[in-house]
C-alpha cells in the first residue's frame, strides 16, 4: 500500500509538471516527443535544487529537439585521440605564441595584478585562455556555440556514459541564468557546456566565477579580467604553488624508460642521468616530479612537477597540461621544445605545416589565416594543388608536396 502511494505521488509529480510545462515550445513537426517528455519531467528534480518554473520555462522556450552537433562532437576529442605531436602541432605554434605576446601587451596591467593577488603565472592563464577559446576568437563563432541548457539536456537525454555529468551541469546552468548573471540568449558555450572564454562548465563557474572588473556580476562571456580572474582563482584553489614551474622536457637515458610513471626529486631524477636538453640545470631540486614520455619510447621525456597536475584540474588530459606548459613557456620568451617527437616518415612538423600553408597562400589557392591548422579550407586548397601538379588528390598535407613546391 505504500509502495503504491508512494508510485501514485511520483506519477501525480510528473503529470504536474507535464501539464506545467505543455506548451513550453511552439509546435514544430520535426519536435521528438521523447525530448519534450524529458525537459517536462527534468524539472521535478531542478526543482528541489531551487530552480523556479518561470527560470526553467524561460531556460527552454523555444526548445523542441535535441542538437544533432552536441552528439557527434561528443564522439571525437582530440586530446584522447591525436597523435602527441599533431595535437601540439595545432596548438603550439608561431601563431598561438604570437597572440599570445600581443594579449600579454595588451592586457598587462589585469594580468600583473592577477598574478598579485593569486600566485599564479600570468604566461600559463594565457595559455589556457589561447587553448580553450583561441583568445577568445571562437566566441565570435557562432557555428562553434552551442545554447547550453539544449547542450546539457541533449546529453542527458540521449549520451547515457555523459548523462549524470549533464544532469548536474543542467541544474548549475539553470543556477546561472536564475542568478542573472548572463542573459538567456547569450548563455552559449561548447558542446558539453563549456563557457566563455577559458571554458569553464558551470559547477566550475559557480565554484570559481570572479568580478574582476567591479561590474557587480562575473561575466565569463564578455569580460576578460573576469575570465582570466576565474581562471586564475580555480588554478589558485586547486593548489597552484607560486614561483614553481609546471615541468621539464629531458634527455631519457638508456633504460630511463623503465622509470616512466614513477615519482622522485629532481635530484633523484638528476642523479639517475635525465638531464636538459638545452643543456641547463634544474631548479628546485627538491622538489618532485613524475616521468611522463607521451611519445613512446623514442619520444623526449618530461618530468612534471606538482604545477602540472593542477593543470589537469582544469583538463584531465596530459596533452592538454602539456601544452599549456610548453605554450606558456614560448609566451615568455623560455623557448620551445629542443627535441624531435618521432613522427612518421614523410609527415610535417610545425614549422614544415607553417611553410605549406604560406605557399598556398601565395599561391592563390588559400585565403585563410596561417595558423598551422589544416581545416576545410586548407585541404581543399592542397586538393586543388595536387591535381593541378598530377598527385593524388587526397587534400592532406605530406612532405612530398611541400618539396614538390618549393621546386
Amino acid at each position: 500500500m505504500t509502495v503504491n502511494r508512494k508510485h501514485s505521488l511520483l506519477g501525480l509529480a510528473l503529470a504536474l509538471a507535464l501539464g506545467a510545462f505543455a506548451g513550453l515550445a511552439p509546435v514544430n513537426a520535426n519536435a521528438d516527443p521523447g525530448f519534450q517528455k524529458w525537459i517536462a519531467g527534468f524539472y521535478t528534480t531542478a526543482a528541489k535544487s531551487g530552480i523556479t518554473q518561470s527560470t526553467y520555462r524561460n531556460a527552454f522556450a523555444g526548445v523542441t529537439d535535441p542538437d544533432p552537433t552536441v552528439l557527434e562532437k561528443a564522439q571525437y576529442q582530440p586530446e584522447f585521440k591525436s597523435q602527441i605531436w599533431d595535437y601540439l602541432d595545432s596548438r603550439v605554434n608561431p601563431y598561438t605564441v604570437d597572440i599570445g605576446r600581443k594579449m600579454a601587451v595588451k592586457y598587462a596591467s589585469t594580468l600583473r595584478a592577477l598574478e598579485q593577488h593569486f600566485g599564479v603565472d600570468r604566461n600559463i592563464i594565457l595559455a589556457i585562455w589561447s587553448m580553450e577559446s583561441n583568445y577568445g576568437a571562437v566566441l565570435a563563432k557562432n557555428d562553434r556555440l552551442h545554447y547550453v541548457p539544449r547542450a546539457l539536456a541533449t546529453l542527458a537525454y540521449a549520451d547515457p556514459k555523459r548523462a549524470g555529468y549533464a544532469k548536474k551541469q543542467l541544474i548549475a546552468a539553470l543556477k546561472i541564468l536564475q542568478k542573472g548573471d548572463i542573459s538567456r540568449k547569450d548563455l552559449n558555450g561548447s558542446w558539453a557546456g563549456a563557457m566563455g572564454h577559458t571554458q569553464f562548465i558551470p559547477t566550475s563557474y559557480l565554484l570559481y566565477a570572479v568580478d574582476a572588473d567591479g561590474s557587480g556580476h562575473a561575466d565569463i562571456w564578455n569580460s576578460i579580467p573576469d575570465a582570466l580572474a576565474t581562471t586564475a582563482n580555480l588554478l589558485a584553489k586547486n593548489g597552484w604553488d607560486t614561483g614553481r614551474t609546471w615541468g621539464y622536457e629531458v634527455v631519457v637515458p638508456a633504460g630511463g624508460h623503465a622509470q616512466t610513471g614513477k615519482t622522485h626529486t629532481i635530484a633523484q631524477w638528476a642523479a639517475l642521468g635525465f638531464v636538459r636538453p638545452n643543456g641547463k640545470g634544474f631548479r628546485q631540486t627538491s622538489d618532485r616530479a613524475q616521468l611522463k614520455i607521451p611519445g613512446g619510447p623514442n619520444g623526449p621525456g618530461f618530468l612534471m612537477t606538482g604545477n602540472f597536475f593542477t593543470v589537469k584540474r582544469y583538463n584531465a588530459s596530459d596533452s592538454y597540461a602539456l601544452a599549456v606548459g610548453l605554450l606558456a613557456d614560448q609566451i615568455a620568451g623560455y623557448g620551445g621544445m629542443q627535441q624531435s617527437w618521432p613522427r612518421p616518415s614523410g609527415t610535417l612538423n610545425v614549422q614544415q605545416k607553417f611553410e605549406l600553408q604560406t605557399r598556398l597562400k601565395q599561391l592563390g589557392y588559400y585565403d585563410g589565416v596561417v595558423d598551422g591548422n589544416f581545416g576545410s579550407g586548407s585541404k581543399a586548397a592542397i586538393a586543388a594543388v595536387q591535381q593541378r601538379i598530377g598527385m593524388d588528390a587526397d587534400g592532406e598535407p605530406s612532405m612530398n608536396l611541400l618539396n614538390a613546391l618549393r621546386k
